[in-house]
């Protein structure tokens, strides 16, 4: 239904100016995903802009740029505005205007009509872990269009809040995550795990579940990556840190088995990565990753914060080597039919065709 919508809705969809208010524009959180729609909308013919506050140390770096787009996506065709702030005075005008984090929901409120339709790219609860709650709360009740990349954020909109909101999932990209060969100095088997200072992305549970296994079945090794190293020491049997974009599907490739131990995700978009790279995936129910992880058919999934029930689910692919490559498998499938960038785009002009 929605693909025969947003074919008939991008005939009134040519030449749309587009305004994302972007947060920074580091490799990090969601900051990939409103970077990739803005870029391929732009591919379509759209005239869009990223309007990034900057200040002290990184606007005089980036002015010694000239604008250029990050080194990680050297080839962004959306223009990129730097300003000050998200006041008024320095929004473009357009004809639709996208908030992409709480910090941002409120000048797009705001904004005079000039600037658009008013819509807010939600990418996290971001009440839970990003800012006050009493303020990121009053960001959703905001009369703005909702915009989520799961259902779980959905129906937290819907219930909590009565917003309705469309729902477009971040894909995968095709072409950087796919099975690569690998090769190995021994016959360990490897777990792969993201490593990051956020408690709620739970490292100390993952590495507890990993030790729990470990003194039953010795023959696997825990593996770390993350864009730093920890701060202190951890029973890591290797780490890659700050890999390049490119040598990530390498990475997940060697690793048969991805433990996903956050509390909360939005989505989850390492996990999706490894499993479009042939892992089989483990992971607590952290809401986001509801939309691909399918307790026995796509992943094994265990209860959020039930720390014995990841231990089980880790230990159940370690011992049993046909149920981790059936869910390898099917998972893999799974990524790569239900998600596509194209069909995205397309839910997303189609969104803001219908609004703007």
């Amino acid at each position: 239904m929605f693909e025969r919508e947003d074919h008939a809705l991008r005939a009134v969809c040519s030449n749309v100016k587009i305004t994302f208010l972007a947060p920074h524009l580091r490799i990090a959180g969601g900051v990939r995903a409103i970077l990739t729609h803005a870029d391929r909308l732009a591919a379509r013919g759209h005239d869009v802009t990223l309007v990034v506050p900057a200040r002290h140390r990184l606007t005089a770096w980036w002015r010694g740029r000239r604008g250029r787009a990050p080194d990680w996506m050297p080839t962004l065709r959306a223009r990129i505005r730097l300003v000050a702030d998200w006041s008024t005075a320095r929004l473009p005008d357009g004809d639709a205007l996208i908030a992409t984090a709480w910090q941002s929901a409120d000048p797009v409120a705001a904004a005079p009509t000039r600037c658009g339709a008013k819509f807010y790219f939600i990418q996290h609860d971001e009440s839970l872990y990003h800012g006050l709650a009493a303020r990121v709360n009053a960001t959703y009740r905001l009369p703005l269009q909702k915009i989520v990349i799961s259902t779980w954020l959905a129906e937290i909109m819907a219930t909590r809040f009565g917003m309705p909101a469309d729902v477009i999932v971040t894909p995968v990209d095709a072409d950087l995550f796919h099975p690569v060969a690998t090769e190995r100095e021994d016959d360990d088997l490897r777990v792969l795990m993201l490593h990051h200072e956020y408690e709620w992305k739970g490292v100390a549970d993952g590495i507890e579940a990993v030790t729990r296994v470990k003194s039953e079945h010795r023959g696997f090794r825990l593996v770390g990556f993350g864009t730093k190293r920890p701060r202190q020491p951890l029973p890591y049997d290797e780490f890659f840190e700050d890999l390049p974009q490119g040598r990530l599907a390498w990475l997940y490739s060697r690793c048969p088995i991805y433990c996903c131990p956050s509390w909360d995700e939005g989505l989850g978009m390492p996990a999706m990565e490894a499993m479009a790279c042939g892992a089989a995936l483990c992971t607590y129910d952290n809401g986001g990753c509801r939309d691909y992880a399918i307790d026995g058919q796509t992943a094994l999934v265990a209860a959020r914060r039930d720390l014995a029930g990841l231990t089980a689910a880790l230990t159940r692919l370690v011992e049993d080597g046909p149920l981790r490559e059936r869910l390898a498998r099917q998972g893999r499938e799974a990524i790569a039919t239900r998600f596509d960038w194209g069909r995205a785009t397309e839910r997303f002009e189609g969104v803001l065709a219908a609004r703007s």
